[in-house]
């Protein structure tokens, strides 16, 4: 059945618009106006939607970030044609035998006692001494008792320098019982130090050193000395077979879930937020908790309150958190990657120990990535096993993962942070992302207060603010301006967060 109604209408309507003998002229501008009026429609509506969505609250676990090239998210950043480089100069000796010794005993963490062993090679390259394999930090925080051959390979520590300092297992039993030396090393000192400590060789044969960390300066070293710091760190100290074999497998099973992924280290733990007293966004017993905790705090054998460098008013929580100085909560973590433009498919490693809040705190930054992943669930039990109560073995297997991982980012400066960095920058500049955490705590506060909304101009905000931040080749920084005496060297970027110049050149400066 034919509606006649309908096409009555339709033919009535056409003639009021067209003469019954229309022209083709009079058709074809016809046909263009129609065309004109419809696209003006269009663009009218849109706009209305666009202005709608604009005005429409942003949720964080919603945020749609403006979409980023693949390139621009996980690519190295450009790196001008710089390679490793460790050759040693024309002028530079093969170690000879010894008679005097250093021995040491490593304090801190993993990475504290790695770049401090890096560092006691140097020296004892420079006293003309034999070294002993170091003693590891036993009763520090970590009350970890491993020994130096359970993280490190330690025949390949020992041969692999051998051109550069003769190193013995131990020390001759003739003189484990002649007097020693003992030591505290000057922090960050040059050559001409360890030269006047030469005339220790005079009454002692033996020197301890009770302390490695930091026992050299950041800079104005013998170009030689430089590289034989990166020798040791990026070469001689490999981890033991064990470790790096797990290592391996589990870089190649995050590899096989999610392709590329980004190592976070996520310094949220309780030990971390009592250290440097920062409690945002913690309940009031929380808050306690850590108070209490900061009294008794100590990374080295000795608590804080009767430690000479720690007694200091009590720490001010909001002036920590305003000046930069506190790790990014989990929440603030989501927030800063999602506004960078990884989408929430993005695989992240959670480089760390245990999240203080648990998974109250967890979920925060689950709502922005929900592929988070821990050791825990790329390892099998039997696997890890070995590793319980050892967390320095346990860092060892982070921190491959970090090194290896397509994107690598700290949300707290610490030790690890620093030299997973240098690590990087002395693979080929690998991304490495070092959020500017007092720049984003300020908008960070004005997202709180409403001031700011997350979408595509805090988006582009954040991304602007982290350009220059993101592992590209730079020389190493030097003292803050306007500080004076040895307080100056304390303020160096560290030689190990950075080893460009020297062991970082052109191809023709190439590693042997």
């Amino acid at each position: 059945m034919v509606n006649r109604g309908s096409s009555h209408y339709r033919a009535s309507l056409t003639s009021r618009f067209l003469p019954r003998k229309a022209s083709p002229y009079a058709i074809t501008l016809y046909i263009i106006s129609l065309f004109a009026f419809s696209v003006f429609i269009f663009l009218f509506n849109t706009r209305n939607i666009l202005e709608e969505d604009e005005q429409k609250p942003n949720f964080s676990g919603e945020f749609q970030s403006t979409q980023i090239p693949e390139e621009e998210l996980w690519d190295a950043p450009f790196s001008y044609g710089l390679q490793s480089c460790i050759k040693r100069t024309a002028k530079y000796k093969a170690a000879h035998g010894s008679d005097r010794y250093i021995t040491v005993r490593s304090n801190g963490g993993l990475n504290q006692m790695r770049t401090g062993i890096s560092d006691m090679v140097a020296v004892a390259r420079i006293m003309n001494a034999t070294l002993v394999v170091p003693q590891l930090d036993k009763r520090s925080f970590w009350k970890d008792s491993s020994t130096f051959s359970d993280i490190f390979d330690e025949l390949h520590f020992i041969e692999s320098l051998k051109r550069d300092v003769r190193i013995v297992k131990e020390l001759p039993k003739n003189l484990e019982a002649v007097p020693r030396a003992r030591k505290h090393f000057t922090s960050w000192s040059g050559v001409g130090y360890y030269e006047e400590m030469k005339q220790l060789w005079k009454e002692y044969q033996v020197i301890h050193v009770a302390k490695s960390d930091s026992r050299l300066a950041n800079n104005n070293l013998p170009l030689d000395i430089q590289r034989l710091r990166c020798r040791a760190l990026y070469h001689a100290l490999r981890f033991s077979p064990p470790i790096e074999s797990l290592g391996k497998k589990l870089v190649e099973r995050l590899r096989t879930r999610g392709g590329r992924y980004i190592a976070l280290h996520l310094r949220y733990e309780k030990d971390m937020l009592a250290f440097t007293g920062c409690t945002y966004g913690l309940t009031d017993a929380e808050s306690e908790e850590l108070r209490i905790m900061s009294l008794f705090l100590s990374y080295d054998s000795f608590p804080r309150e009767t430690t000479n460098h720690w007694k200091v008013k009590e720490i001010n929580s909001r002036e920590q958190r305003i000046g930069g100085f506190c790790p990014l909560t989990p929440k603030e973590v989501g927030i800063f990657l999602r506004a960078l433009g990884y989408p929430p498919s993005t695989f992240i490693y959670i480089a760390a120990g245990e999240i203080y809040g648990g998974n109250t705190r967890l979920l925060e930054l689950m709502s922005y990535f929900p592929n988070i992943i821990f050791k825990e669930e790329i390892a099998t039990k039997e696997e890890l096993e070995a590793f319980t109560g050892h967390a320095s073995q346990s860092a060892a297997l982070d921190y491959i993962i970090s090194r290896e991982s397509d994107v690598f980012v700290p949300s707290y400066s610490g030790n690890m942070a620093r030299t997973v960095e240098g690590h990087r920058r002395y693979l080929g500049h690998r991304k490495t992302i070092n959020p500017d955490r007092k720049g984003l705590v300020k908008i960070f506060d004005k997202l709180e207060t409403g001031q700011l909304k997350e979408g595509s101009s805090f988006s582009s905000l954040v991304r602007q603010m982290h350009e220059n931040r993101q592992g590209a080749p730079r020389k190493r920084k030097g003292p803050m301006q306007g500080i004076k005496g040895r307080a100056r060297f304390r303020t160096e970027e560290s030689f190990y967060e950075n080893p460009y110049p020297e062991c970082i050149c052109t191809s023709k400066g190439r590693s042997e």
